[in-house]
């Protein structure tokens, strides 16, 4: 027996230096072809108009929904608190509704001494102009409705809102119940 030990089995040779140099290399390129790739993607993806328009209609859902729940929701025992809510949810004619109307609004929920909480079920947006700040929005709302000393009742209500974007804010200008056919 030898103890002799030669270095040439774990020392490759030059052709087989050069080949996986050049395999290192391939796949480095290719790594860097495929950053590029999905860098430039990400790039026109962050510029694109189509998911600008998504985030402004998503903004404009949000909105919506907040405002219709808001102005479908009211307690007889806060009901400045509730008027509050409906005015910082509204904008344009539908605003100035509200605040005019204050009084006999009082007067008419305090009588009927109930008390009201409406859940948006279901929304979307059904035209958007987002140039203009405008936008349709239909909503299905459950109102649960309770008069003093009596079991809640709930109800359903289709409405379709017209809304308005006021800086940051969607907020109604318009709210009608759509009849059910």
């Amino acid at each position: 027996m030898s103890t002799e030990t030669t270095h040439s089995e774990s020392v490759p040779e030059p052709a087989q230096r050069g080949r996986v140099g050049w395999l290192v290399s391939a796949i480095l390129v290719a790594a860097l072809l495929v950053c590029a790739g999905f860098g430039g993607a990400w790039a026109l993806a962050s510029n694109d108009e189509g998911i600008q328009r998504a985030a402004i209609r998503d903004d404009a859902l949000e909105g919506g929904r907040k405002a219709v729940a808001a102005f479908n929701s009211m307690d007889h025992r806060d009901v400045k608190g509730g008027l509050d809510r409906w005015e910082a949810n509204a904008t344009g004619a539908l605003r100035e509704e509200v605040r005019n109307g204050r009084e006999p609004f009082v007067q008419q929920i305090q009588q009927a001494k109930t008390i009201s909480n409406a859940e948006v079920l279901d929304a979307g947006i059904t035209e958007l102009d987002d140039a203009g700040n405008k936008a349709t929005m239909l909503a299905v709302v459950e109102m649960t409705v309770q008069a003093e000393d009596q079991q809640p009742s709930a109800k359903r209500h289709r409405y379709q809102a017209v809304l308005t974007r006021e800086g940051e804010d969607w907020k109604l200008s318009r709210l009608g119940l759509v009849p059910v056919g």
